[in-house]
């Protein structure tokens, strides 16, 4: 059963407005930070704690790189309830969602990934052990792709994703008919696929493991 919804997700665009802008969020079951990298071919840097720091360092590697590199920054999250995550940070980054990447790292696991870029573009990738299970855009989720594309097709109605047959979704604090909630409903379909609840605490108080990996 399905308990978190887009009103319990709206925080993360209002406490963390530049990592809101352009970011890839995932969620990997039973793999460690150093075993993920491993899987992404990326190299070690220096860890930082909290979302600020994450997205300076983020762009500081950009330029420093001249564009060719990109930060991840990597966290043990989870509980005996749900098991052992990681999840992966990546301001500006679209790692997560490159299936070309994504799907071989997600080989004997759980890949729960979305992302949102400066223009718009946005994505939600499931795998399971190398297998798009599912894809889209989480502005359109009317239009899905993978092999069990129609799984979730109850759930993402209840967490908040607007079809095109239910007319826009209301912002759960306004009612404004018009706000794009596609954000905070991504971010609810990832809890129900993993069980991990992510925080403001948690975001801002977490030491990450960060890497790098050249730009896909």
């Amino acid at each position: 059963m399905t308990t978190t919804t887009t009103a319990d997700h709206t925080w993360f665009e209002e406490r963390f407005p530049d990592l809101a802008e352009a970011y890839c969020v995932t969620l990997v079951r039973g793999l460690t930070p150093a075993e993920l990298l491993r899987r992404l071919a990326g190299r070690a840097e220096p860890a930082l704690t909290g979302t600020d720091a994450v997205v300076e360092a983020a762009f500081d590697l950009v330029r420093a790189s001249d564009g060719r590199r990109q930060l991840l920054a990597m966290a043990s999250v989870g509980d005996s309830a749900v098991g052992d995550w990681t999840l992966l940070i990546e301001p500006n980054g679209y790692t997560g969602v490159t299936e070309d990447r994504a799907l071989p790292a997600s080989a004997g696991t759980r890949w729960v990934s979305h992302f949102v870029n400066i223009n718009g573009l946005d994505a939600f990738l499931w795998a399971e052990d190398t297998v798009r299970r599912l894809w889209f855009e989480p502005c359109f989720p009317d239009e899905r792709w993978g092999t069990t594309p129609d799984e979730l097709l109850d759930v993402m109605r209840g967490v908040g994703f607007s079809f095109d047959d239910d007319g826009e979704a209301d912002d759960p604090d306004t009612g404004d008919p018009d706000t794009d909630l596609s954000a905070p409903a991504a971010f609810a379909l990832a809890q129900h696929l993993t069980g991990v609840a992510l925080t403001p605490e948690l975001l801002e108080g977490t030491t990450f493991t960060c890497g790098s990996v050249a730009v896909p």
